[in-house]
């Protein structure tokens, strides 16, 4: 979906897809049955000191530092696809798109990554057409379909967050 938006979105799936390729590396090694699911990864590689939690070294794809990374860019989509759902018809993409950036992924990136990000949503279409490239049928239709799989992401969002609050692993370098 993202791939097919254009290139900041094709930049986003092509780093989505690496983190989630390392993640099916970790379900087919041979420690696979420590990452059935996302609890008992966290139990083990915690357990077995694999999560670097001062500084980026040791382990800088651990599982957890993984999904964290994921995490927080589906924060932003879900943000972002939440703005366009309920925003007007004349709504802006790029001011939606900045406004869920800078809501989620923002403060995790430098400066001058964060300035090139919102370059790049200028170049985004409007809403309507934003929607018909969704490629689901009318605008209304995206509309609807966002609607009924926005509650989904939500849930797999909040799950993680809680997951890695109690575990105090929403700030990993």
């Amino acid at each position: 979906f993202l791939h097919s938006l254009g290139a900041i979105f094709s930049f986003i799936s092509k780093d989505a897809v690496t983190k989630v390729q390392i993640m099916e590396g970790y379900c087919r090694g041979e420690q696979r049955e420590r990452y059935v699911s996302l609890q008992a990864m966290v139990e083990y590689e915690l357990a077995q000191g694999l999560v670097d939690l001062q500084k980026r070294s040791e382990h800088p794809e651990s599982g957890c530092r993984t999904v964290l990374r994921l995490h927080r860019a589906l924060r932003w989509l879900q943000l972002f696809l939440e703005g366009l759902r309920t925003g007007e018809e004349d709504s802006r993409t790029s001011v939606i798109c900045t406004d869920s950036y800078n809501a989620s992924l923002a403060a995790y990136h430098p400066w001058v990554v964060r300035k090139a990000a919102t370059v790049a949503f200028c170049t985004l279409p409007s809403r309507n057409a934003f929607l018909e490239i969704m490629n689901v049928g009318s605008a209304q239709e995206a509309v609807a379909m966002l609607g009924e799989a926005l509650p989904y992401i939500s849930d797999v969002y909040d799950i993680t967050q809680e997951l890695f609050a109690r575990h105090q692993l929403l700030d990993l370098p």
